[in-house]
């Protein structure tokens, strides 16, 4: 998450910062030259899985030798997929991001978690949220924004992760929470999908949270981490409104989700 700057605006002094926000939670991060930057592109190699070697049969006819025969006969059936695997859908998945992945995405994921249950749908999708960064990793969000959602009977229960490359093999819409958020996770995917298999296309699963909002004009959901709770409570304002109409576009554009 990044603190909006201006030239109006100074870095709040170690005093007015509670002691237990980090230092390093600051757009800083993402600058090279600073000391405290943490590199979210770590060279990642995935151990290659080997299948056992496969029991060795006795060369012979199976007209001949009817055990053998019901034994192939039993292997071909049970590879054959069922008719009901063939028709299942599969969840639509959701990854909602922001900078350390405490504040503004795993807000965004309790609160369309949230809207999507109450429809009766959260089994037709996969919910998530990380971070551009990986400061927070296996941290709980921040506290200030779980209470501001659960005075809106909404849990975050979430824990901070980074984007990681298979999460644009694995979700279909990848949304960033500032223009910052998405430049960033542009930038990951174009130097992943050099040594990852990735889909060509899964740039363009990356849209602006605020692209679904229709009650608000901002473009951009604010860092509230460095401001006080009406900061927090202006997040969750354009996250309900940009997650109920995120779900009705998910749903107009994919009819078997409801349907099914």
């Amino acid at each position: 998450m990044r603190p909006s700057l201006n030239n109006a605006t100074t870095r709040p002094s170690s005093s007015t910062v509670p002691p237990y926000l980090p230092f390093c939670h600051h757009s800083d991060l993402l600058s090279p030259k600073t000391s405290c930057f943490i590199p979210l592109f770590p060279s990642t190699k995935y151990p290659t899985l080997q299948n056992p070697k496969s029991p060795s049969y006795p060369h012979q006819d199976p007209s001949i030798s009817p055990a053998f025969g019901s034994l192939v006969k039993a292997s071909m059936a049970s590879s054959e997929p069922s008719a009901g695997a063939a028709t299942e859908t599969k969840p639509f998945s959701v990854l909602f991001v922001c900078l350390g992945n405490i504040c503004r995405s795993p807000a965004a994921e309790g609160v369309f978690r949230d809207i999507v249950k109450k429809k009766g749908l959260d089994s037709k999708f996969n919910i998530d949220s990380a971070g551009t960064i990986n400061y927070h990793e296996g941290n709980l969000s921040d506290p200030r924004m779980r209470a501001a959602s659960k005075r809106r009977g909404i849990e975050i229960t979430s824990i901070s992760r980074p984007i990681r490359p298979s999460d644009f093999r694995d979700f279909d819409l990848i949304l960033a929470m500032d223009k910052q958020n998405r430049e960033d996770i542009l930038k990951a995917f174009n130097r992943w999908k050099f040594r990852e298999t990735l889909p060509a296309d899964a740039h363009k699963k990356v849209r602006l949270m605020c692209s679904y909002c229709k009650k608000h004009d901002e473009t951009e959901v604010p860092d509230p981490y460095y401001g006080g709770p009406q900061g927090f409570e202006k997040v969750l304002d354009l996250l309900e409104d940009a997650c109920e109409s995120l779900l009705d576009n998910i749903l107009a554009e994919n009819s078997d989700i409801r349907g099914s």
